[in-house]
């Protein structure tokens, strides 16, 4: 992890970058067990300060899960760019009227019919505290050609690996 303040600031944009494209994600919470629980959600669209948002219900397991334990994990993964991120950090239920409706995206009607006047309807705030993320430079034909090179011997190079602290 790099101490230089521009390449923070650069791997920040690009973790960014990566989870704007990527849009769903897994959100991994603790269960009341000790067990991790991950299961998909769609990220709102919000500049990303260091916060992520998600629409839940006040009374799922995710929730209740977060209140116990705030520590979380979000997962992105895009198949198309050939690219990841892993986002540590920690998670509150944070409901503001005023956030959801400007957080709303209609998509969301599908899990709350009423939109953001949903009756138990809640936020989850994640702030990170780290990112790690890998980008394969090239897209499919580069990781083709890539694998095809590493059977001969010649592997190409593997991408970009950079971690940064939130």
């Amino acid at each position: 992890m790099s101490k230089d303040p521009s390449r923070t600031e650069e791997t920040r944009r690009r973790v960014t970058g990566l989870i704007r494209d990527a849009r769903i994600c897994m959100l991994t919470t603790i269960g009341l067990d000790g067990r991790q629980m991950s299961r998909p959600m769609a990220l709102q669209d919000a500049d990303f300060d260091g916060d992520l948002w998600f629409f839940a219900y006040a009374d799922s397991a995710k929730l209740r899960q977060i209140r116990v334990n705030p520590e979380v994990n979000v997962a992105f993964s895009d198949q198309r760019r050939h690219s990841w991120v892993s986002i540590s950090g920690t998670a509150i239920e944070a409901y503001d009227r005023e956030r959801a409706r400007r957080l709303w995206n209609p998509t969301l009607t599908t899990w709350f019919p009423d939109g953001p006047d949903t009756p138990g309807l809640a936020l989850i705030k994640v702030h990170a505290g780290s990112a790690e993320y890998w980008d394969s430079p090239g897209g499919t034909v580069t990781n083709l050609l890539g694998s095809a090179r590493a059977l001969t011997g010649r592997p190409s190079g593997p991408g970009e690996n950079r971690e940064v602290r939130y």
